[in-house]
């Protein structure tokens, strides 16, 4: 058992910081890179979450057990699937290497397209308004892309522009990503990003106590990583182009503008929070409750007749 050593440190010289992590461990011919393994824990934490507060939803354990089944499959296909389009002059002479997975080349919006489709196939089997699992669904986007952000970290990839800013990030790479003998200082992007999502998760997280109508959420979700993202992606230097055209950057700004205009649209009509999908679940639940009761009194009366 060996660390897979990277050449080039990462130092954050205003911190004081210097450090040269493994991008991960190989085992004999066997290799597990912490970029995968990240993902995974912040996949594993927003599961968890989904599960501690799907009753707040309306949404028991084993609905949310069984979307995953169909969310997350269909999620990471689908990041790997946008990656793969974009950047496909990386894959074109070897197409094999599109499995590989591990060796990073995920597109968060190429996840969000695929639980997209999870939530719709899932609702329509299960008889479950969309707006309710695309709400906790985003809400566990944003843990699993603030922590997940860190893989590019130990990839030493996803970094930004050249710069000489307070946050400035060292590292033995040019811009291209070739090793260099000196050390180059650039944007740390995949920071960014993290702490942009950790304080949408934060934001929302609180505002879901308090949500007017199902769907509310997760157009904030759209609207709060757009707009953070159409910033950060104009740092990067590994953008995925159309044509003249950053995808992501693009998509980012359309769907941030998109969900901007539903909320403010939604922010003038009136809302009943009977209409909540847990509110008139647990409405029909007692409704049911006390028929049931009235049937069992009649039944105690007939029998003491």
């Amino acid at each position: 058992m060996k660390w897979i050593a990277s050449d080039s440190p990462i130092s954050f010289p205003s911190l004081g910081i210097e450090i040269n992590p493994p991008e991960g461990l190989a085992i004999g011919n066997f290799q597990i890179q912490f970029y995968g393994v990240i993902i995974a824990i912040g996949l594993l934490l927003a599961c968890i979450y989904g599960l501690r507060r799907g009753k707040e939803f309306g949404l028991t354990q084993d609905d949310i057990l069984d979307g995953a089944l169909w969310i997350i499959p269909l999620a990471v296909v689908c990041t790997r699937i946008y990656y793969c389009i974009f950047s496909w002059e990386e894959y074109a002479a070897n197409p094999i290497k599109v499995l590989y997975i591990w060796e990073g080349g995920l597109a968060i919006y190429g996840g969000v397209i695929g639980a997209a489709i999870g939530i719709l196939i899932y609702c329509a089997v299960k008889k479950i308004p969309v707006g309710v699992p695309v709400d906790l669904t985003a809400l566990g986007f944003l843990i699993g892309q603030s922590i997940g952000r860190w893989g590019n970290f130990f990839n030493r990839e996803a970094y930004g522009a050249p710069t000489e800013s307070f946050l400035r990030m060292g590292l033995n790479l040019t811009e291209s990503g070739d090793i260099a003998s000196q050390t180059y200082f650039y944007h740390p992007t995949f920071l960014y990003e993290s702490v942009w999502n950790a304080i949408g998760f934060v934001l929302l997280h609180f505002l879901s106590k308090r949500r007017k109508y199902d769907g509310q959420i997760a157009l904030g979700y759209v609207a709060w990583y757009g707009l953070g993202r159409t910033f950060i992606e104009g740092l990067r230097t590994d953008s995925l182009y159309w044509g003249p055209f950053r995808v992501s950057q693009m998509l980012a700004a359309i769907s941030c503008v998109a969900a901007t205009a539903v909320l403010i649209w939604q922010a003038f009509r009136p809302h009943d929070e009977n209409s909540l999908f847990v509110n008139r679940l647990a409405a029909k639940k007692a409704a049911e409750a006390a028929v049931e009761a009235a049937e069992s009194y009649e039944e105690s009366e007939e029998a003491d007749a």
